[in-house]
């Protein structure tokens, strides 16, 4: 696969803080690359470097074979930015919208007429073309986002939460339009709080923390770094007021358990694959008032990987 985009031994620091720390990874042409992180890892900071909203102190990033500090202009004109807070002027309208921000990138006369209703079209909103954002639905509002962002037919498109709070028929559609802008020769990098979509639409996902790289590969490559770890739930119910950090401690510390949580009212182990017999921590459970409502064991996936590198939960 040819290499699109390359970043290399990147660096952010704000003041005494460091946002980005040595980062390394290149993403392939025509990919879809998934890029997931606990709030504050330094996903927006390096996506913010790629679109040259931000400098950086050392390293180096190309896009298309352009140095984005040397070619910065040029590059520029070949990246699309999806924001994830809805970026539409409330006074214009659809059309309009799209005219602007693909204006920007140098289009004008028959040349924006004609990428301001391809992008409207792509997106399904051809029929509200003259309609302004503040009628429109929030799936609405999100596909007209997505139209501004891709109207100059950008080679590398960095779609940051592009579904958040849409419809589930928004959601589909979106999902559906990404994979076609793969088809049709776009590079993506994709950023999303569901998993499913992440699952759904990416060829390859990187986990970043603390502004580094824990992770990278497929989906079935992340399992299996912890591919001897099994997951067991147990549903239970617990008062408002228990004490739940004690019993996370203390299942923590029990045979073969390699980290515990709760959810609401379900008890989470990741345990060693080769366990067996679950009666230790059903008994440990019991001893501490609480009832046993169900179990299950599965196999890991992506956000028990997740949650296993990273030592939070995606929020």
């Amino acid at each position: 696969m040819k290499e699109f985009l390359s970043v290399k031994n990147l660096v952010k620091n704000y003041g005494d803080f460091c946002a980005v720390d040595d980062l390394s990874f290149s993403v392939g042409e025509r990919e879809i690359f998934g890029l997931l992180g606990p709030n504050g890892a330094g996903k927006s900071t390096t996506m913010n470097v790629i679109t040259s909203l931000c400098d950086f102190g050392k390293g180096s990033v190309m896009v298309d074979g352009m140095d984005i500090v040397k070619d910065k202009e040029k590059a520029r004109r070949v990246i699309g930015m999806v924001p994830q807070e809805i970026a539409l002027y409330p006074f214009l309208n659809a059309e309009e919208n799209v005219k602007f921000f693909a204006s920007l990138y140098g289009l004008k006369g028959k040349e924006l007429n004609s990428a301001a209703r391809e992008a409207l079209e792509f997106v399904g909103l051809s029929d509200r073309a003259k309609m302004k954002p503040k009628k429109m639905s929030g799936g609405m509002k999100r596909r007209l986002n997505i139209a501004c962002g891709i109207a100059h037919h950008p080679k590398l498109i960095i779609m940051d939460e592009p579904t958040v709070g849409v419809d589930a028929q928004s959601r589909e559609h979106i999902l559906g339009s990404i994979k076609t802008l793969r088809e049709r020769g776009a590079t993506v990098i994709y950023t999303s709080h569901y998993m499913n979509e992440v699952e759904d639409i990416c060829d390859r996902i990187a986990i970043i923390d603390h502004g580094r790289f824990v992770a990278c590969g497929t989906e079935q490559e992340l399992i299996s770094t912890v591919s001897d770890s099994k997951v067991l739930k147990i549903s239970t119910e617990i008062r408002s007021d228990y004490p739940v950090n004690e019993l996370i401690a203390e299942l923590s510390g029990l045979p073969d358990v390699r980290k515990a949580r709760i959810d609401e009212n379900e008890i989470i182990l990741e345990i060693n694959a080769s366990r067996k017999d679950f009666t230790l921590f059903i008994e440990h459970i019991q001893k501490h008032g609480l009832p046993i409502c169900g179990i299950t064991s599965e196999s890991m996936n992506l956000e028990d990987v997740f949650i296993a590198l990273t030592g939070r939960e995606l929020r």
